[in-house]
């Protein structure tokens, strides 16, 4: 990863990700490297695209020159963030949030450089907070902590209506605390995160200034939402996740090509690296030609490939472009074969006995593409079946040796969009 000259802060402004920073943030990042952190808990075992804004900000703060601490929180995660919740968060056993921890882990490390002079560096809370004594805690910690301000802060304010435990409510003393823990141990001075997060984050700065007279900042990224409200990464099948055995990297490819037209020039700035004079022509040819989507084709790439690699996104693009914009079959990759198995109705038949050929009726039906040989006939007469891209009548419907992809695969279609994979061994 390439260090650039331009500032932090100016960075995320012309990218729309600035929110909010404390006061000397500009000099401090200026007088020379500074070591950001942000926190990811593990309340569950992967993150997802909700995530991505603050592991962008990490990105953009490494690429800066300076240091990115990913604070991943084994112990944080064994509470639980009130942040945005109306309801109190199920609590995981240990072991749980050690495997989640374990796994996000992994994921971060797709985005952060850890070699070279400004190595990213990755730290589980754990290692400060459960160790903890509380009544030295309490005595130490809790005394700089009023009551009153910590009811005012966003984060407790919303759930005073719905309720919140004394367990959650103590989560902005162990922010706090880590802001401290890590400015103590390894000269962390800046604290990143979503604008949720600044009545936290500030606790931590000011508890860094109470105990160690120490100067501490806090800059947060605006929080994603769709133009309808709805809180982004959200879908009908539930979170995209950067998990691909929980989102496959065709259907979190998917999840970009869906961006509104209105919205993918602002995740373009948010979601990848590409620099402003090709965001900026990109716009304007978005502006021009909406229906070529090369934004939408530019985004779900450039994501694809930096959270699953440059392979998965290829085989992305190539199902996608077979499934939407009728692209030839003949032309797929082994690998996107796959992927195909994975996304449409996927059937394996034996092979014709020799000197027989394979019906294509037949096909169709174990497919489960039509539910009767009388409606495949049917179809079949009206022209609606497709084998490999070849278009079959009533009198040509056996397969072809010609019509096997790969030597072993049979693309079936019915209409316009509906379509199954048959594996012939």
């Amino acid at each position: 990863m390439s260090v650039t000259t331009t500032s932090l802060l100016d960075e995320l402004a012309w990218r729309g990700m600035l929110y909010q920073s404390t006061d000397g943030l500009s000099e401090a990042l200026a007088s020379g490297s500074v070591r950001g952190y942000c926190g990811f808990d593990p309340t569950g075992p992967s993150l997802h695209v909700g995530s991505l804004m603050p592991i962008m900000g990490l990105v953009h703060l490494q690429l800066a020159g300076h240091r990115p601490v990913a604070l991943v929180g084994g112990g944080t995660g064994m509470i639980g963030d009130p942040s945005g919740k109306t309801v109190e968060r199920q609590l995981n056993s240990r072991e749980v949030v050690e495997e989640n921890t374990l796994s996000i882990r992994r994921q971060l490390e797709h985005f952060l450089d850890f070699e070279g002079p400004n190595a990213a560096i990755m730290l589980d809370n754990a290692e400060w907070l459960a160790p903890l004594n509380l009544i030295d805690f309490l005595r130490d910690v809790g005394k700089h902590f009023s009551v009153n301000v910590m009811l005012a802060k966003e984060s407790v304010r919303g759930r005073m209506e719905s309720g919140i435990s004394y367990t959650e409510f103590s989560y902005m003393l162990l922010q706090a605390y880590d802001y401290l823990a890590m400015h103590r141990k390894y000269g962390v001075s800046l604290q990143l995160g979503g604008s949720d997060q600044w009545g936290n984050m500030t606790a931590g700065t000011d508890l860094i200034r109470r105990m160690e007279g120490g100067q501490a900042h806090a800059l947060t990224l605006p929080l994603l939402t769709t133009s309808s409200g709805a809180k982004f990464g959200k879908t009908e099948a539930g979170a995209v996740w950067l998990d691909p055995q929980r989102t496959s990297p065709y259907q979190f490819y998917q999840f970009w090509m869906h961006t509104e037209d209105g919205e993918v020039g602002k995740l373009l700035r948010f979601f990848t690296l590409l620099p402003r004079d090709e965001i900026e022509s990109i716009d304007e040819a978005t502006a021009a030609r909406p229906e070529r989507r090369e934004a939408q084709h530019a985004l779900a790439y450039d994501v694809t490939s930096r959270v699953h690699g440059a392979e998965a996104a290829r085989v992305a693009q190539e199902v996608s472009a077979l499934l939407f914009a009728k692209g030839d079959p003949r032309r797929l990759s082994p690998a996107a074969f796959g992927a195909l198995a994975k996304e449409i109705p996927y059937v394996e038949v034996p092979a014709a006995a020799e000197g027989a050929a394979l019906d294509a009726i037949d096909l169709f039906v174990a497919a489960g593409l039509v539910k009767s040989k009388g409606e495949a006939r049917r179809l079949l007469e009206q022209g609606g079946l497709t084998v490999s891209g070849r278009r079959l009548t009533a009198d040509d419907k056996a397969i072809r040796d010609e019509d096997f992809l790969a030597g072993r695969y049979l693309l079936l279609k019915k209409g316009a969009r509906d379509y199954a994979l048959v594996r012939v061994d």
